[in-house]
């Protein structure tokens, strides 16, 4: 997908650095618009006399800002990618930015490493912002620039190195503990209790700083302490649920999942289907050509939702979904590797195949995630 195409859930592609498609939704934009008519206003206190410059100055500010969350976000990518792990996607949003690598790294220094390249660039950018600030003589509009600029990149570096997941530093916190006991999701549970902590420790920031000044609470500091508190009691929630995941990852068994399907033609009328397949004790439909090879699946769900004086009148071509080789599964693929393969490209079945090629049966999306979401 080239620049300026739209993502199917609408983001903006903006640039392929390495191979790596970088995204956008379109807000990012309006946000950036925001940012540049709230930044005039210190431009023109800073530097009086710009007129309506002070907006070309805003927006270059704004422009940087992007560029210095995007340098921090493909960092990530590009030791993930030196680690030999491949990067779906970096996708920038309102509040930062994500890098979307397909699977976990190996070892607890792999991914501490991965996760501190991005808060040591945001920082080394604040540190270079710094040194070209006391060079240049105020009042200047450089000046201004890369002063605003190394205080957004010591404000990002800083934060992301906060001891809770979703952050950068609670990345490195889960690697620590996964070291220590050996145990991948006991760190990233731990980090995102720890998350939810500093969560709280947001919330509660306005109201220190009010009692500290001996003034009423701003609306504006409880709004910046809700969004970011927000924001990481959702990440570490969410690091707290993967954690259970990956307890129970080994559970997961293709083969003990898999459900006994039969083949039919492609002009089976659906119900002489659903009689064969209940007749036979099967709960999947694999749909095949003249030869015996499958060539379709029938979701589940697409046969509940045909109703039951219809069926007669339905071939299950009409419901089957075209059987592409990503939809294919090895009956010997377990743990993380099947995870990874079914996250790769979503589906509701997915047909197994044994190493010679022959069909075991279905494999439900519904029934892995019965076996990792159970409490």
């Amino acid at each position: 997908m080239g620049e300026g195409r739209r993502t199917p859930d609408g983001r903006i592609v903006i640039a392929h650095p390495f191979g790596v498609p970088v995204d956008v939704t379109p807000a990012w934009f309006l946000v950036g618009g925001l940012i540049t008519w709230v930044f005039a206003e210190v431009v023109d206190d800073a530097v009086p006399g710009l007129g309506p410059w002070r907006y070309a100055v805003s927006l270059t500010f704004a422009l940087l800002l992007y560029l210095s969350v995007f340098l921090h976000e493909l960092s990530h990518t590009v030791v993930a990618l030196r680690s030999g792990l491949a990067v779906r996607r970096i996708s920038l949003h309102v509040l930062g930015g994500v890098s979307e690598i397909e699977r976990p790294a190996q070892t607890p220094g792999r991914e501490a490493g991965i996760a501190l390249a991005g808060p040591l660039v945001s920082l080394l950018v604040a540190a270079a912002a710094f040194v070209v600030a006391e060079l240049i003589e105020p009042p200047s509009v450089a000046r201004l620039l890369a002063r605003a600029l190394m205080l957004s990149n010591l404000l990002v570096g800083v934060f992301n190195l906060l001891p809770g997941l979703p952050l950068d530093g609670g990345r490195v916190i889960s690697a620590v503990v996964w070291r220590a006991t050996g145990r991948r999701h006991t760190g990233t549970v731990v980090a995102g209790w720890v998350g939810r902590g500093v969560s709280m420790a947001l919330l509660a920031i306005p109201f220190l700083l009010s009692a500290r000044r001996g003034t009423p609470v701003s609306l504006a500091d409880i709004a910046w302490a809700v969004l970011l508190g927000g924001f990481i009691w959702v990440g570490a929630t969410q690091a707290i649920v993967q954690g259970g995941v990956q307890q129970r990852l080994p559970l997961v068994s293709v083969r003990a999942l898999t459900r006994r399907a039969i083949p039919v033609s492609v002009d089976l009328p659906l119900s002489e289907a659903v009689r064969r397949a209940h007749e036979a004790g099967a709960r999947g439909i694999v749909v095949v050509d003249g030869a015996g090879a499958p060539v379709g699946l029938v979701s589940e769900g697409a046969v509940s939702d045909v109703p039951a004086d219809r069926r007669p009148w339905t071939p299950v071509g009409d419901l089957s979904r075209r059987l592409e080789p990503a939809l294919t599964v090895a009956a010997d693929v377990d743990g993380e590797e099947l995870l990874s393969a079914i996250t790769a490209f979503p589906a509701s079945e997915y047909l197994v195949v044994e190493l010679n090629g022959d069909v075991f049966g279905l494999l439900a999306t519904r029934d892995v995630e019965r076996v990792l979401l159970r409490r």
